[in-house]
């Protein structure tokens, strides 16, 4: 009975830890894509998604060009401080800053998604983002979780 009992917590162990490097994999092969790549990725998603014509591919294609850009930018100015040396827990006052930027980004995308969408299209996709928002978040918290 108890050679059972620690072969079930082995093989439960070994489990969770390949479901552990599951999870980056993903992350792991973005960052090498380039802002087109990730922009056309991201489109051809959303249309699968929402149904949009060819002028709303475009024009989320533009904006999602847009993003990747700018979400490419941060990723590489963050590795070279960490790389430098420079890195270090942002004050008070500068995380208040980012967040109102990255708050800002967030409500000027949100506009523009819904200039480009229809009303149903956009009820949809409000729906498909904060899911995915709800749940990227339960990942972080469980990574977070399972490190310590």
């Amino acid at each position: 009975m108890k050679k059972k009992l620690v072969l079930a917590m082995l093989l439960a162990g070994a489990t969770v830890m390949a479901q552990e490097g599951r999870k980056n994999h993903h992350r792991e092969a973005m960052k090498d894509l380039s802002p087109e790549q990730v922009a056309t990725l991201h489109t051809k998603k959303m249309t699968l998604a929402l149904d949009l014509s060819e002028t709303q591919q475009k024009q989320v294609q533009v904006l999602s060009l847009e993003n990747a850009k700018l979400r490419k930018a941060k990723m590489e100015e963050r590795k070279a401080k960490k790389e430098s040396g420079e890195s270090k827990k942002p004050t008070s006052e500068e995380h208040y800053a980012l967040q109102l930027e990255r708050l800002d980004n967030q409500i000027a995308h949100k506009a523009e998604m819904k200039a480009i969408l229809s009303p149903d299209q956009y009820e949809k996709w409000e729906k498909l983002h904060f899911h995915k928002r709800k749940h990227r978040g339960k990942e972080r918290r469980e990574g977070k979780r399972g490190k310590r």
